[in-house]
């Protein structure tokens, strides 16, 4: 699947995790969370896509992550390759905040 839209039928879950950073470690940040899923994230069951955002004020990395359903993101989070990455990133960060989601809606720009 090269190509993933958000969508209310595509039956995913969506991790949204904001982590809460100094301004002078969000880019070392991002590229933890870079590195962690080109390396461990995307070979996981059950991974679909994610993107990692920066905040324009430098406060904030935002990862926003499909999976198939729960229990493959719960997984995840018991793989000792994807532990060891998460671990490191929580060190950067002053905290985080992870919530899984369901799409409700979503508005394309109007033509």
């Amino acid at each position: 699947m090269d190509h993933v839209e958000i969508s209310v039928s595509a039956n995913l879950v969506t991790l949204i995790n904001v982590f809460v950073v100094a301004p002078e470690k969000q880019a070392q940040v991002a590229r933890a969370l870079t590195q962690a899923t080109e390396e461990t994230m995307r070979r996981q069951p059950g991974f679909v896509s994610a993107s990692i955002h920066k905040s324009l004020d430098g406060s904030k990395v935002v990862n926003y992550a499909q999976w198939r359903t729960p229990e493959h993101f719960e997984a995840m989070l018991r793989d000792p390759a994807a532990k060891k990455h998460m671990d490191e990133i929580a060190s950067l960060v002053v905290r985080f905040e992870p919530t899984l989601c369901s799409v409700v809606s979503v508005h394309p720009m109007a033509t």
